[in-house]
């Protein structure tokens, strides 16, 4: 035990090494990421994260965006609690049977113009939930998605340019692309 005890006290933690708080090609990112909304929308753009089944792994990158490291508000951008204060809704997970309607209703609620995003392959085809009983499919099976961000999870980087290859498409370009 003591031995135990004693490796755990010298050994370093089993940790990522934090990102650089001043990355200039995060902060490059989304400040075009801010001007192309503000030129699109007028404004900033408001984001509502909707789980519609996930195992929660996008969304620790997603909350990632914002802590102190990214600082998504910094730049403008901003998570509402509602769908009625968003222009992009940001749905992670196969979407479950009890979800279906959920996140149709909040698709419904969410005022125009309005995009979807799919974030991780989960959204996108249901993943490794696909042939689960318990699974609609993807996000598509239930609303119209502008857009896929692959990845198991994806990084809070290919999250940002996932919504400003959104933002920077022209307004009539709708309906499925897929961002590599």
């Amino acid at each position: 035990m003591r031995r135990i005890l004693l490796q755990s006290l010298l050994k370093p933690p089993l940790t990522e090494p934090d990102p650089s708080a001043d990355d200039p090609e995060v902060a490059a990112l989304a400040m075009k990421l801010n001007a192309e909304a503000r030129a699109r929308l007028g404004r900033s753009l408001s984001i509502r994260e909707v789980d519609a089944g996930s195992c929660n792994g996008c969304e620790l990158e997603i909350n990632a965006l914002s802590s102190a490291f990214y600082d998504l508000e910094r730049f403008g951008l901003r998570f509402v609690a509602s769908p009625r204060h968003a222009d992009v809704l940001l749905v992670t997970g196969p979407v479950t049977k009890n979800m279906s309607e959920a996140l149709r209703r909040t698709y419904d609620a969410t005022p125009s113009p309005k995009w979807v995003v799919a974030a991780g392959d989960c959204a996108w085809n249901g993943g490794l939930f696909a042939e689960s009983y318990a699974c609609v499919g993807g996000v598509a099976a239930v609303v119209p998605v502008d857009l896929h961000i692959p990845g198991c999870p994806p990084t809070p980087k290919a999250l940002l340019t996932g919504l400003l290859s959104l933002m920077s498409r022209p307004a009539a370009a709708a309906g499925g692309s897929y961002l590599r």
